[in-house]
């Protein structure tokens, strides 16, 4: 019995070889030897094609409610939520996508081969180290202190430009990204992210603006994190693995990543510069910060003392130090929980909802992921160095990058230049869905406000092209 379930997902070794046989060929036999490969599949195109409908299920709700609050109120009843309304708008919010479709795909594991192996599968095979981490950087990054601190920094070199809307947004999504490299992506999404709330999206910029910048951000983000070889998902499993050190990540990958940025954010500006200029003559709305619940009652926040945000650095450091080992860094953070009570005066509000939700979504994309290898490591291997980085760019955007890059190590005799070249298609395409890298889903959710909710699938992806075009050109032919 335990021979059996350790077989689950199937090795890729145990495949016919199939030398000389198409594409096409091979997949058909690996569908033939296990037919469970084209459902798992099938669901996981479906929990995509979920991601596109998420506005519209949103949007239902919303009209539901309307027309039940109308009912209601004709009838003299007083007004509650709708379960129609409540269920479709479950169904809107993205976060929840994939965990919903991981159940349909657990039914099709218990019927294929059992509920042993479905249960070894969830909870022996599949590694959530990334989600959990996630969830604690995010949480983390997001306090007062931090965001405080990160403000005051970058408020300098806005300051530079006369700390313009325009200035910020500069220096948000050019430093910000780049920090990734540093702080981890993670916690560098949710820096930019709340600060280009503050400076930038409490302005109400016009949607085209707006979809440019979250564009934008994404790819930044996805390939800012290039400059070291601990930061990034999708190069931190394949550094160990191929002997990546950051002095070859910034020799290979950095600097074309850090002119990338440079391009496509000075590119932005010019497109989008009479606008952001108007920005200007804007009054922001009031960012209210919440205090802790633990903060003594009348009183407002007090100023954060130096040793509250050094404290609170140290348990960011511990938590990237510590960041493949959950049992450490998940131990840190409830000493942290602890800190925050004690220091509540300073604090604000612990934001763990978002991160949670972040956190499922994530959880639910590495479990579909773990048995798509049986065709992505075959179309990774068929191709060509060109081939290659193209189609590692476009499978990014259905796949978690990470995704990518893994399944790039178990394709036998890789040569180097094809190992660069899957890892630039794995960052380049980063920002073009919500889906295509682990930090993305954080900057959906602390952003959805200011798009409806619920970010638009097909406006990111057109809005995200422009900059993962000039990514590609400094990869490709730099």
């Amino acid at each position: 019995m335990h021979d059996a379930l350790m077989e689950f997902p199937r090795s890729l070794d145990a495949y016919a070889a199939l030398p000389g046989q198409s594409l096409l060929a091979v997949l058909q036999s690996r569908i033939a030897t296990e037919p469970f490969n084209a459902a798992a599949t099938a669901i996981f195109a479906l929990a995509v094609l979920h991601t596109f409908f998420a506005s519209w299920f949103t949007a239902a709700a919303h009209r539901v409610q309307h027309r039940h609050d109308a009912q209601l109120l004709a009838a003299g009843q007083p007004s509650h939520p709708s379960v129609a309304a409540e269920v479709l708008h479950f169904l809107g919010e993205i976060e929840v996508v994939f965990g919903l479709w991981t159940v349909p795909l657990m039914i099709t594991i218990i019927l294929a081969h059992g509920w042993d192996t479905a249960v070894h599968y969830v909870n022996g095979t599949v590694n959530y180290t990334e989600p959990l981490f996630v969830i604690v950087i995010m949480a983390l990054a997001s306090t007062r202190p931090i965001i405080n601190l990160a403000e005051i920094a970058l408020r300098r070199l806005a300051m530079v430009g006369r700390g313009t809307p325009g200035a910020w947004w500069i220096v948000i999504l050019t430093v910000g990204p780049l920090l990734g490299s540093f702080i981890t992506e993670p916690a560098a999404m949710t820096i930019s992210a709340l600060l280009l709330s503050r400076q930038f999206f409490d302005l109400e910029p016009s949607p085209r603006l707006r979809y440019a910048t979250l564009g934008l951000l994404f790819v930044n983000v996805s390939i800012g994190g290039t400059l070291t070889h601990f930061a990034a998902p999708p190069v931190l499993i394949v550094a160990r693995e191929w002997e990546w050190t950051t002095a070859f990540m910034l020799g290979h990958f950095g600097w074309r990543s850090a002119l990338a940025i440079a391009i496509s954010t000075s590119m932005y500006f010019l497109l989008f510069r009479t606008e952001l200029n108007a920005l200007s003559r804007r009054t922001p709305a009031a960012d209210i910060e919440q205090p802790s619940e633990d903060a003594v009652a009348g009183q407002g926040l007090l100023p954060v003392p130096a040793w509250v945000t050094i404290v609170h650095l140290g348990f960011m450091a511990w938590t990237v130090f510590n960041s493949h080992y959950p049992a450490l860094f998940i131990s840190g953070f409830l000493f942290f929980l602890g800190f925050a009570r004690a220091t509540a005066a300073y604090q604000t509000q612990t934001d763990i909802k978002t991160p949670l939700l972040v956190g499922f979504f994530l959880a639910g994309i590495v479990v579909h992921g773990g048995v798509q290898g049986w065709w992505i490591a075959p179309v990774l291997s068929s191709l060509t160095q060109t081939g290659l980085f193209w189609a590692a760019t476009v499978l990014t955007a259905f796949n978690d990058n990470a995704l990518i890059t893994k399944l790039a190590t178990l394709v036998p005799d890789f040569a180097d230049t094809f190992k660069i070249a899957v890892v630039e298609g794995a960052v380049t395409g980063g920002g073009l869905t919500v889906i295509a890298n682990a930090p993305n889903p954080a900057g959906q959710a602390l952003l959805g406000r200011f798009f409806g909710g619920t970010v638009n699938p097909l406006k990111l992806l057109l809005a995200a092209i422009p900059p993962t075009l000039i990514a590609a050109a400094m990869f490709r032919m730099i």
